[in-house]
């Protein structure tokens, strides 16, 4: 009675093939629907194949911060870039580090890709700083900052008297138009570049005309004119010191490369210091007091559009502690006299606004002026995301066209082609029937590949670039091996004269073993080289580690069972010449069963 058991345990066995050949199209089944279900039935693909802009960044070291760069600051700079260019829609951008230094950026073609290239180096390291003075560009600084006439016209025709022999009338014009240009819509006496006003729940408004300390200021500098010789010497603005006076006397805002090399001095500047800065507009400069609110304490920031006065703004609010010191400094600044009741809203070093304060402000301000809808989106959302901890530049931006990824994308799979066709060729020459076999597990292993990758793009940002397409062409011989491998033991099997049926069973355990050390060195060496490496080699390891992985599934799962069911078809266990098992061709020795048979089974002898 136990033969039977035993027989029937055997026939129980054989038909396991099916149970593994049934998880696996399960499987493949339901990547493939998951795909189409997904909305992509393409994988995403990467710059150098869709055609965008990838910008490398360098990070700079900064004056009194010598460890500033490392990892923690690099992580947390990708993550801040990264927010700012999805935050303006584009979709689909790549944002990693690559060494200890530079950050790659890759922006595909697409709405928005132009804008978010303009503010991906930006550090916007925002600062709100007291006004101690300021000056029109190309003329010294001014004690009555204001250039607009005032109603109380006696303090400006006696500062007008004491500077004739100073000035001609031609220059006292330019500076009267000049001043009527920074305050078109008020006749107040606001100084220059005050036109950009911060207000409070959209209220507060800069200081009017009976509110204005003109007079005073204008005596004042009636008293401190300095005598008419040539060239004249600037008057000493009170609270300023000499250095700082000087340097806004040398300070250079005539030219972009002047003013950008003025900004990057002065952000770097600790906020603990007085600097001295460039409007970013208009032809004014400035010399600023220490920082009172670092643009760190700005939890919200949003352009909207004014319907009032029929223009962009960026409205803000401020966290706890950012409210407490807004609110500190504007109540001390509006009991100043100008240009020292104003504030200035610095980024990156450049004033962006300097409005008059005439009342105290605490959570909500605005940024108003001439911003045009995108960039005060842009600046909302640079504000919104917080300053990058370092500071970069642009050390290489390459730019790819869609035609000449296109063309790069066809000779990829033309490669591809290549290769398949010439594996396929070698696999029918030489295995004849069992290279069919060797296709449909190409094609299983080939449709798990592409479905994965495609659902690895919404999922994890995953890129087909030219790398990983090299990888998938790689992975094609890689694959190809595990077949030859077991092919091969079979074939040992059946040259030592064993039917096919107990060949394959018997093969299968010293071919597992080597195909598994086999892929597993593939794998670890993909690992290594995803994690070593930088950019799109990685996406050349991802695709071969991905593979590989794939390669031990379809040869465990499919490969396996559908040889073990093959091998009960006649055309494959009776070695048919085509079979690629036939034993005349491989110079099988005779059977080992019927030499046993001859020794053991026969009655006669026994």
């Amino acid at each position: 009675m136990a033969a039977p058991k035993r027989g029937r345990r055997a026939s129980g066995a054989k038909g396991r093939p099916w149970r593994s050949l049934g998880l696996i199209l399960v499987i493949t089944a339901g990547l493939v629907a998951g795909m189409f279900a997904s909305g992509h039935k393409t994988p995403r693909l990467g710059i150098d194949l869709a055609g965008g802009t990838s910008i490398t960044l360098e990070a700079k070291n900064q004056p009194g911060k010598p460890n500033a760069i490392n990892k923690t600051n690099m992580n947390t700079a990708v993550g801040i870039i990264e927010r700012r260019v999805n935050g303006l829609g584009v979709t689909e951008a790549e944002v990693q580090t690559q060494g200890d230094r530079h950050i790659i950026v890759n922006i595909p073609k697409g709405t928005n890709s132009k804008q978010a290239r303009e503010q991906v180096g930006t550090t916007a390291q925002l600062a709100f700083r007291p006004v101690l003075t300021l000056a029109q560009v190309g003329k010294s600084r001014q004690p009555q900052p204001s250039s607009s006439p005032s109603p109380s016209g006696s303090g400006k025709q006696d500062k007008s008297q004491d500077q004739k022999d100073q000035k001609d009338g031609k220059q006292q014009k330019d500076e009267k138009e000049q001043g009527d240009q920074a305050n078109p819509s008020s006749g107040s006496s606001d100084s220059p570049g005050q036109g950009r006003a911060v207000t409070e729940g959209l209220t507060a408004k800069t200081a009017t005309t009976d509110k204005s300390p003109t007079p005073s200021a204008s005596e004042s500098g009636g008293k401190k004119s300095p005598k008419p010789t040539a060239p004249p010497q600037p008057p000493q603005q009170p609270g300023v010191p000499a250095a700082l006076a000087k340097q806004l006397d040398a300070l250079d805002c005539t030219t972009k490369e002047a003013r950008a090399k003025a900004s990057e001095k002065a952000a770097s500047t600790k906020g603990s210091e007085p600097i001295v800065a460039c409007d970013a507009n208009d032809p004014i400069k400035y010399a600023l007091g220490p920082v009172a609110v670092q643009g760190k304490n700005v939890s919200k920031a949003k352009a909207v559009f004014d319907q009032q006065r029929g223009q962009w703004i960026v409205q803000m609010s401020f966290s706890d502690k950012g409210s407490d010191q807004f609110g500190e400094i504007t109540g001390e600044l509006m009991k100043k006299p100008q240009p020292q009741n104003q504030f200035a809203i610095a980024l990156d070093g450049q004033v962006q606004s300097a409005p008059t304060v005439n009342q105290k402000l605490t959570n909500n301000a605005e940024i108003s002026g001439s911003f045009t809808q995108e960039s005060a989106e842009e600046l909302g959302n640079i504000l919104s995301y917080g300053a990058l901890p370092l500071s970069f530049e642009e050390s290489d931006v390459t730019t790819v066209t869609a035609a000449l990824g296109s063309d790069q994308l066809k000779a990829g799979l033309i490669a591809g082609a290549i290769g398949l066709a010439l594996v396929i060729v070698y696999l029918v020459a030489y295995y004849r029937g069992l290279s069919l076999i060797a296709i449909l597990s190409l094609l299983v292993s080939a449709a798990m590949t592409y479905s994965i990758m495609t659902l690895l793009g919404p999922a994890m940002s995953f890129a087909l670039n030219l790398p990983a397409v090299c990888g998938a062409i790689v992975a094609i011989g890689i694959t190809a091996d595990s077949f030859i491998v077991y092919f091969e033991r079979i074939r040992d099997e059946v040259r030592e004269g064993r039917t096919l049926r107990p060949a394959v069973e018997r093969a299968w355990p010293r071919a597992r073993r080597t195909i598994l050390v086999s892929d597993f060195v593939s794998f670890l060496a993909a690992a290594v080289l995803f994690i070593v490496s930088v950019g799109k080699v990685q996406g050349f390891a991802f695709t071969l580690g991905l593979t590989t992985a794939l390669d031990v599934v379809v040869v465990f799962f499919f490969t396996k069972p559908i040889m073990t069911l093959l091998a009960r078809k006649p055309f494959f266990s009776d070695g048919h010449p085509w079979s690629g098992l036939d034993p005349k061709r491989l110079g099988a020795r005779p059977p080992l069963r019927r030499g046993r048979s001859t020794v053991s089974t026969d009655p006669k002898e026994v």
